[in-house]
């Protein structure tokens, strides 16, 4: 019986059919486990619901689970992310099919490796998030949290946006490009790697700016260290959208400004005994793969 977690929370990938079947044997594996209680989000109980299982808003997870097990894969495990960082929750990922950057255990090996890792036999790692909070006129107008990213992008017109960054207060560069990548270590092979932006080791203390199709050619990606404020301040620019990992965003207006800092609360993400990050990068990367 696992003595570290007493109720599991189990979320799933939304509109996907062929999860219920991993799900039912998750579910097996915790009861065989001795699990004290499993919980389900709202959404997921009403795809694939469960005997005995306690429903809750997916808002409610971090205030009841001692861990939340995510089946589908990387952008479950970001909206999932951003709920449960404020209650400082453990992740597992189990990914649907192709090796995720997150979600790390196959469900061929739910039976072989989940009732291990409940036992204590995983790899715990921290990972950073990023507070934002648009102001305008001098009020915050909205506030968010990313996992992968905050993105600035131009609107449907087609023209390049005009912004200046400040970073602790002190002006950096102003820039006319399609918009700019304010990414995580976690972010980093994300849309900043397809924007020519570095890869940042997780345990890497720093956010990541990107810039995306900047006007001139000396306009590079920059690391700042993660204990720095990041202020974008648009001056011009129509139908101009600040993005939080692609799955929100707020509609910004000349000279709003944005300020981005790294959040008070780490993710812990539980791997099983044996990850190891350059192995996840050289398989989904493909490196050292022939090209002919």
């Amino acid at each position: 019986m696992s003595t570290l977690f007493k109720k599991i929370a189990l979320v799933a990938r939304r509109n996907s059919p062929n999860i219920g079947g991993p799900l039912r044997r998750l579910a097996e594996v915790l009861h065989q486990q001795g699990c004290a209680g499993i919980i389900l989000d709202a959404d997921t109980a009403a795809e694939h619901p469960l005997a005995d299982a306690q429903v809750v808003p997916p808002d409610q997870i971090g205030k009841v689970a001692d861990l939340v097990i995510v089946l589908g894969g990387d952008g479950t495990m970001l909206s999932i992310a951003r709920l449960v960082a404020p209650y400082r929750i453990p992740l597992v990922g189990i990914n649907q099919g192709r090796l995720g950057f997150m979600t790390d255990v196959g469900v061929d090996d739910i039976e072989s490796i989940i009732p291990r890792m409940l036992d204590g036999d995983f790899v715990p790692e921290e990972r950073m998030l990023l507070a934002a909070k648009v102001i305008r006129d001098e009020r915050e107008v909205h506030g968010a949290l990313a996992f992968n990213d905050v993105v600035f992008s131009r609107g449907s017109l087609g023209s390049m946006i005009e912004f200046e960054i400040f970073i602790d207060d002190q002006f950096v560069y102003s820039q006319r490009s399609d918009g700019l990548i304010v990414s995580t270590p976690t972010g980093s092979t994300a849309y900043a790697l397809a924007s020519g932006g570095p890869i940042l080791h997780p345990t890497v203390p720093a956010i990541a700016l990107v810039p995306i199709c900047p006007q001139t050619m000396t306009a590079r990606p920059i690391a700042v260290n993660d204990a720095s404020t990041v202020e974008f301040m648009l001056t011009r620019g129509s139908e101009v959208k600040v993005h939080f990992d692609g799955q929100s965003h707020f509609d910004l207006r000349e000279m709003d400004r944005v300020t981005i800092k790294r959040y008070r609360n780490s993710l812990r993400i539980l791997h099983p005994v044996g990850y190891n990050y350059y192995d996840m990068l050289r398989h989904k990367l493909h490196w050292g793969e022939r090209l002919f």
